[in-house]
């Protein structure tokens, strides 16, 4: 029977895609995983692969054409290799996997939910192990090690493989119970979302070293040769772009005609853009008449390296790198600074902090105390809680917190989803449990992701304040400094001073100054000061 492609979810935020360009013509032959068309989202720009062999049938939407996730877009006969049956929305073949299967509603019988589920699908030749989307914007992930050999016996939902993104570092589990019959990629490996990376089950195949070293396999969609360096598009031709590269040159004045593509067909990619902004704009040389000749200097020696090692960047830690200056560029980063007496919020947490860990079985600590106040804070102040999209601002319905973990191997975000309808005891058991699980590699990818406003607690290690960088595309991020004594002056309802010793803690917000004024944040401030400085809510 004949196959539907559908348009792929890219991503679990996206709802749409731009169809840019078909790679294939109505009556060519198609061989299953080789690229039929193009798509522009505002995540990513993607070759999508074809999910089964055959001839291309029909195509049934035009290029530049702008459709939902799931609507078929085509239509692949049957050919060589065998084609998926497909209802209304396309399912693929028992053992094969593409990015339109990741979200298809076509019905699966139970086994192959389960697996699906976990990100594998199941065939007569065994149930392939995909490499999960850890994240909306995730396009690959790196296989840092493998917990399981081939041989070995596994049972479901035990941690196969690690990997790392650029969000997060995770052990994957088995989606059903097996051996272990084959590994595709060694460790160090980096390979796009949706490659078959193991296989559990059926004949068993000439294994891979798991700890050999490999270069990183290509992520589908495959990139093409870049263009020359300094290639731009031709006079008078609109470059190829996503709709995120576009709005990062527009919020910089940049003209994409001078900027060069390096992706596919000479499309703009958003690490184009992004290096095009970095680089200092050449000198224009002023006209004068040629100078005398003269001897060219001598060539001086190269510098001596400087001692020390030169150790490449983990994935977590470039990738991280380059979206602290992404925020920087994208965002006019503000600071403003409050301190805040936490006198009364301390006496009350020595008071109950033995007691409230024996009724409730969690640690009283003061991250409860400052997040319950931002929660607060924020439903007073919505534009703080808010996000630019293009020319408009984003009034987001809920309170998602992102708090800050830091790890050995770097930095992770995991997000508290609807804040606002936690009461205090509910906030503290999600600070643990979020922490906790970060640190052990345990978050699930939707963890991660969504947040509307963030924490980061640089205190700990004994700061006054910093000065945060907005983690995209929120408006805001709260910094939290050191908790100290020190010595206060006190007014009484007579108007009489005193000195007094109070436990004081300083608080950063840095704050997107494009849709967040100086007013609005220190509104904001003020309600989140005066929460914490006359804390009267039960802590349960």
């Amino acid at each position: 029977m004949p196959t539907d492609v559908i348009m792929p979810q890219m991503g679990e935020s996206i709802t749409e895609g731009t169809l840019t360009k078909w790679l294939k013509k109505v009556g060519d032959s198609v061989q299953r995983d080789e690229p039929l068309f193009e798509i522009s989202t505002d995540k990513v720009d993607a070759e999508i692969p074809s999910p089964a062999a055959g001839t291309l049938q029909e195509i049934k939407i035009a290029e530049g054409a702008t459709v939902q996730i799931n609507t078929v877009v085509c239509v692949i006969s049957d050919g060589a290799g065998g084609a998926a049956t497909s209802e209304s929305a396309a399912a693929p073949a028992a053992d094969t996997v593409t990015p339109a299967a990741v979200d298809s509603p076509a019905t699966q019988e139970s086994s192959s939910q389960a697996a699906a589920s976990s990100g594998a699908t199941t065939g007569a030749a065994g149930t392939d192990i995909l490499m999960p989307q850890m994240g909306e914007s995730i396009t690959e992930g790196t296989i840092t090690k493998w917990l399981k050999k081939v041989g070995d016996t596994i049972e479901r939902d035990e941690p196969i493989f690690e990997i790392s993104t650029d969000k997060v570092d995770a052990e994957i589990p088995s989606p059903v119970a097996g051996t272990l019959s084959e590994i595709k990629f060694p460790e160090g490996s980096t390979v796009g979302i949706n490659t078959v990376v193991a296989v559990i089950g059926g004949a068993p195949a000439k294994p891979v070293t798991p700890s050999a070293a490999a270069p990183s396999a290509a992520a589908p969609p495959p990139e093409k040769a870049p263009a020359p360096q300094g290639e731009a598009a031709p006079s008078g031709e609109r470059p190829r772009s996503s709709p995120l590269v576009r709005k990062i040159a527009k919020d910089n004045n940049v003209d994409l005609t001078h900027v060069s593509g390096t992706g596919s067909a000479g499309r703009i990619t958003k690490n184009d853009i992004l290096d095009h902004l970095e680089k200092p704009a050449a000198p224009v040389a002023p006209v004068s008449k040629p100078a005398p000749a003269v001897a060219a200097p001598a060539k001086a020696a190269p510098p001596a390296p400087l001692p020390g090692d030169l150790v490449p960047m983990t994935k977590m830690r470039s990738i991280i790198a380059r979206r602290m200056v992404e925020s920087k560029q994208i965002s006019p980063h503000v600071h403003t600074v409050f301190k805040v007496d936490m006198t009364r919020i301390v006496r009350l947490r020595e008071k109950e902090k033995s007691k409230y860990e024996q009724r409730n079985g969690v640690k009283l600590t003061y991250m409860p105390f400052i997040t319950r106040a931002a929660v607060v804070a924020l439903r007073k102040h919505p534009i703080v809680n808010g996000a630019v999209e293009g020319d408009a601002i984003r009034y987001n319905k809920n309170i998602n917190i992102g708090i800050a973990v830091a790890l050995e191997w770097g930095l992770i975000v995991p997000v508290i989803k609807q804040a606002e309808e936690k009461n205090f005891l509910g906030i503290a058991r999600a600070i643990v449990d979020v922490a906790e699980r970060a640190r052990g590699k345990k978050l699930a990818p939707d963890e991660i992701s969504g947040g509307t406003f963030t924490l980061t607690n640089s205190g700990i290690f004994g700061e006054q304040f910093g000065t945060p960088i907005i983690n995209q595309p929120q408006a805001a991020i709260l910094g939290i400094g050191g908790l100290n004594k020190e010595a206060e002056v006190l007014t009484d309802k007579d108007g009489n001073d005193s000195i007094a010793i109070r436990s004081i803690q300083r608080f950063g917000l840095g704050f997107d100054h494009r849709i967040v004024d100086g007013a609005d944040a220190g509104k904001f401030m003020s309600d989140f000061k005066a929460y914490l400085e006359n804390w009267s809510e039960d802590i349960g």
